[in-house]
């Protein structure tokens, strides 16, 4: 059995923090579970451009508000507590922070190593171990 808590994670080796967002990951791929879980804050009023051309990804939002523009279509989808969204297609888009922090719950499939960022183009690099 896993068991981690957000404050072991909070300033380890498993809390990669950018400008916008701070990600809080509590499985790896080391963990072999077949995915990532993660703890994701979006920073009030920010914007993160992303593009996993190499993860699926599914977010649910448990706080805060915020939104998601898709770069294909243009379409944005306010996103608040109680929205998941699922980048199911590799979807480049733009990832807004609102009025207050979003916190969002993600699952990234293959998982993480811990220690991918946003590239210049918003990709998480595939790491293998």
């Amino acid at each position: 059995m896993i068991v981690r808590t957000v404050d072991e994670i909070m300033g380890s080796e498993n809390e990669t923090k950018a400008e916008t967002w701070a990600s809080r990951r509590f499985l790896l791929k080391k963990d072999n579970m077949g995915f990532s879980f993660h703890e994701t804050i979006i920073y009030a009023g920010t914007e993160t451009h992303i593009h996993y051309q190499n993860h699926l990804e599914a977010v649910y939002c448990v706080a805060g508000d915020g939104e998601i523009e898709t770069i294909a279509d243009g379409k944005v989808y306010p996103i608040k507590d109680g929205t998941m969204y699922a980048l199911n297609e590799h979807d480049e888009h733009y990832l807004r922070g609102g009025k207050d922090d979003m916190r969002l719950i993600c699952v990234f499939n293959p998982p993480v190593v811990g220690t991918e960022t946003h590239d210049e183009n918003g990709v998480y690099p595939l790491i293998e171990d």
